[in-house]
């Protein structure tokens, strides 16, 4: 079985999903601290004038060491700023009109929570399922491991029964694979460099924006400049 355990995301771009897509089971690791600009509450969609962020507003002042699941929203008006971003960035995007009811219902809904994780959450596992990924979801805090930070991400791994764990390139820097290899379990790295480009509105393409992007422009084609086993086929 692989695993992959990674902190939630707002809205990420297409290889989180391809990520989650290749699991048999993702674990949202979000009661480890809270890191400032980073992608946690905030990613880029394309617009006319090039890229933009759309930000959650979260609770950070004095509160330095907070956990990723204990962030709180500042701002419940943060919902609609970003539909109305989102509406202005691909109003004129070829699927616009196939995704807008679901996309407003999912911002209306999230609009009602005021924790971060939670918000991640719903986008993370309502996307999925428009893409048709079927990857189980559980949070990190629904296991008992424990321990330094590799030690504990084998030890959620074993809890699991996981005999591999998908992660990022980026982890290479830090993560310590000779406890994964003495627990028997397998590190595979995601290699993001396959994906194609996608007909996209607003100039030359842009790769490295939230899935929001491909959604719109491209419709029920999404998962096929996605996920992995569409690619690879």
């Amino acid at each position: 079985m692989r695993a992959v355990i990674t902190q939630s995301n707002y809205i990420p771009w297409k290889g989180s999903f391809d990520v989650f897509d290749r699991a048999d089971v993702v674990v949202l690791y979000d009661d480890v601290q809270y890191t400032r600009r980073d992608w946690r509450n905030r990613n880029k969609i394309k617009t006319a004038q090039g890229l933009k962020w759309v930000t959650v507003p979260v609770s950070v002042k004095g509160r330095y060491e907070q956990k990723i699941n204990e962030v709180e929203i500042s701002d419940p008006a943060w919902a609609k700023s970003h539909w109305g971003s989102i509406t202005g960035a691909y109003a004129e995007a070829p699927h616009f009109s196939t995704y807008r009811d679901r996309l407003l219902a999912l911002y209306e809904q999230a609009s009602k929570l005021t924790m971060l994780s939670k918000i991640n959450h719903l986008m993370l596992t309502e996307v999925s399922r428009w893409l048709g990924i079927d990857t189980a979801f559980h949070w990190s805090t629904e296991f008992a491991a424990a321990g330094a930070p590799t030690q504990r991400l084998v030890n959620l791994c074993r809890e699991l029964g996981a005999t591999s764990y998908l992660t990022g390139p980026a982890a290479k820097s830090y993560l310590e694979v000779d406890e994964f290899e003495h627990a028997g379990i397998t590190v595979e790295w995601m290699d993001y460099s396959h994906y194609p480009p996608y007909p996209q509105l607003h100039g030359q393409f842009e790769p490295a924006v939230s899935v929001v992007d491909v959604l719109l422009n491209c419709g029920n084609d999404a998962p096929n400049f996605i996920l992995g086993r569409n690619l690879e086929h």
